[in-house]
């Protein structure tokens, strides 16, 4: 594994990949923060490039229009949810339940849970970039691996239409 940290106007990322892609993007300190400790070595490759490189147009405000190679390592299940989050166009949100009913669909299945598809949201090892702009059916703004005060934030960068969403006020129970 290689890694690299990235200064990013929210605080320091770091970032990880192997030879295939990028394989985990985390806010120092934010929640499952880099878990899973493989070895790894401080250098630049081709993929952390692009993925800096994405970087650099995201906080710029512009939707990077292309992805850096990725790699993510989950479930079967967690892997369907992630290719779903890699659909959300460029500012906007769903909740999980829309993403549970999409996931449902391709799945053939009645239906899906949204409590289980917000877990695997919240274990995606490569926020921003597999987007995790989701939040409960109900109105809440879900919590967030890096803090609910960077999501409102990313959102924000992104001119996302949060009004559907309750935003709650720091020290409150995220559930």
């Amino acid at each position: 594994t290689y890694i690299q940290h990235y200064d990013a106007p929210l605080g320091r990322i770091l970032l990880a990949a192997d030879e295939v892609g990028l394989t985990g993007l985390w806010f120092d300190g934010a929640k499952y923060f880099a878990d899973g400790s493989a070895e790894h070595t401080e250098r630049e490759t081709p993929i952390l490039s692009e993925a800096r490189r994405w970087l650099d147009l995201y906080f710029a405000g512009r939707e990077p229009g292309f992805l850096p190679p990725l790699h993510p390592a989950g479930s079967t299940f967690q892997q369907a949810v992630w290719a779903l989050l890699l659909q959300i166009p460029y500012g906007q949100t769903v909740t999980y339940g829309e993403l549970a009913r999409q996931l449902a669909e391709n799945q053939g299945r009645p239906r899906m849970s949204a409590q289980a598809v917000g877990g695997a949201v919240g274990h995606n090892k490569i926020s921003i970039i597999i987007r995790a702009i989701a939040g409960r059916t109900g109105g809440n703004l879900t919590g967030y691996a890096g803090g609910i005060d960077r999501k409102v934030k990313l959102l924000a960068l992104e001119q996302a239409d949060m009004t559907r969403f309750f935003v709650p006020k720091t020290g409150t129970a995220l559930l």
